[in-house]
Order: structure tokens, then sequence, then C-alpha cells
């Protein structure tokens, strides 16, 4: 059984570009050579995006070799096969990294418990149901990605077709 996905390193120093490459090469098996372009959001920083193909819990052991290290920011998808549900994780020097269970359509799915929990924790006045909510759904996270997101200028544009 196999998932595919995509690792979206949005920005990283460019001392650290050749270690990201063998990170992910040590999790799929396989020489990586990634596309680097520069990052306007972060001067002197530099992006790429890669997708792979692997077993299920590959995003997970990408993001576990990436996480930590200063000055990256990251996000890793996988989307969901007969086996597991998708997965996204996402991570910025700031916050540290984020995961989330996500459904055929890209939706996050928020387990039972977590969502009782932030119910709880709004109920005894230690934070904001909204705040709770929103930590959930990884806002702070896509807060600080989103600059970081836009390609910029001489980014590679992949075409998608639809053959009929």
């Amino acid at each position: 059984m196999t998932t595919r996905g995509v690792l979206y390193v949005h920005s990283a120093p460019r001392a650290l570009c050749p270690h990201v490459e063998w990170a992910v090469a040590g999790v799929l098996g396989v020489r990586v050579n990634l596309d680097w372009i520069r990052q306007p959001a972060a001067p002197g920083t530099w992006r790429a995006e890669f997708s792979w193909q692997g077993e299920p819990g590959t995003a997970s052991r990408l993001a576990s070799a990436l996480r930590g290290w200063h000055l990256l920011r990251f996000e890793v998808t996988a989307e969901p096969c007969a086996a597991a549900e998708g997965e996204r994780y996402s991570s910025t020097p700031d916050l540290g990294i984020f995961h989330a269970v996500t459904g055929i359509h890209g939706d996050i799915l928020i387990p039972e418990d977590r969502l009782r929990a932030a119910m709880a924790r709004a109920r005894k006045g230690e934070s904001d149901l909204e705040a709770e909510i929103s930590r959930l759904l990884g806002k702070p996270w896509d807060d600080e990605l989103e600059p970081f997101r836009y390609a910029g200028e001489g980014a590679p544009v992949r075409w998608l077709h639809q053959v009929v």
C-alpha cells in the first residue's frame, strides 16, 4: 500500500539546503536533488517543493527528520489511502511542529478527545474556546507560513491537465 504527498520547504538558509536533501533521501531511500529557488519573503533563504510516494507514515518520518532545525520552515502533506488517513505537518522556528489528520477532501479532522480537552480548558477559564479551536486547526502556523507559500518570481509552474 502506498500514498503520495508533497514536501514544501518554505524557507531554509543556503547552508541547510544540502542537509535537507540528505534527510529526505534518508527517509525515502533514494537520492534527492531539490530545485532550490530564492524565497522572496525572507531574503537570504531558499525554497523547494518535492512530490514523493511511499508507505503510509512517510509524511511523519519526513517531518521528524526535519523538525527542530533552526530557521527551517516546511510543510509535509500525505494523501489519504486505503490504509491511512491523510496528514499534514507544518513547522516554523517560532511555533514548532503542527500535525493534523486530513480527510479525502483535505479537511482537518479533529479527534474527539482533543475537542473535549479544548472545551474543558475554556470552561475552566484557562483559555478562550475560539483560540483553542484555532490552534487545533493550525491557524497560527497558517498565519506564519502564508507569506512563504507564494512562490514568487521565477518559481517553476506545473500545469495539470485532465484527460477526458
